[in-house]
């Protein structure tokens, strides 16, 4: 069985561009179509290993084990931090030292570990190369047939994007908590998505009322 090897998060983050501290920075719920269609797509199924980039949260690991399944956590905004936070964090993401001590620590199982993964809002953050590096990674540790959720912001010419804490509420809701804002390495509308995992079987989207692009990616 997987072990949460999860890391405490930082209390500031020196990358982002501001954070958020006060009572303003409540949890807030939120339906979404693409943690639907995520859990549609495990539906019957039991047993399963589901990967989690939001860190450890009692409220995910408690949802996805009552369903049957197990759970890997991994807090990857603080793998962020911990790897490319000192200094010029999109250029520190080309250097190769700093980029593969963040794919080991973030991504380094045997192919076909996990069923299912919940990137949340984790790779608008990353820059390319290694962004591709990391989808990747997906594809290999991933099962054919499995679904992976990302969100990505959809305003074009945003220079700031707000980061979360994302809490699983039921199959439909989640709950999100600001973490602070972050710039997006580039922006992604759905032919560069289209593009960034064409190793895949599939890409659905689903654009919602608060410039929040979800997809689901099949594997």
């Amino acid at each position: 069985m997987l072990k949460d090897r999860t890391k405490t998060e930082a209390a500031s983050p020196s990358f982002f561009s501001s954070r958020k501290t006060t009572a303003a920075a409540a949890p807030q719920p939120r339906a979404s179509h693409g943690l639907e269609q995520f859990f549609s797509s495990i539906q019957d199924e039991q047993n399963l290993s589901i990967l989690d980039f939001a860190g450890a949260s009692q409220a995910n690991i408690s949802f996805i084990t009552a369903l049957g399944h197990r759970i890997y956590s991994n807090d990857v905004v603080h793998a962020m931090e911990e790897a490319f936070g000192e200094g010029d964090f999109s250029a520190n993401q080309a250097d190769p030292r700093r980029a593969t001590a963040f794919l080991e620590e973030t991504l380094a199982f045997g192919e076909q570990t996990f069923d299912g993964a919940l990137l949340w809002d984790t790779l608008q953050f990353l820059a390319p190369p290694l962004l591709e590096q990391t989808v990747e990674h997906l594809s290999r540790v991933l099962r054919p047939g499995a679904s992976l959720l990302a969100f990505f912001h959809a305003e074009e010419k945003t220079s700031s994007a707000p980061l979360y804490s994302y809490r699983i509420l039921s199959t439909k809701t989640m709950s999100l908590t600001p973490r602070g804002n972050m710039r997006p390495t580039q922006y992604f509308n759905n032919r560069s998505l289209e593009r960034l995992f064409q190793k895949f079987q599939s890409v659905k989207f689903f654009l919602t009322r608060d410039h929040l692009r979800e997809i689901i990616v099949r594997r």
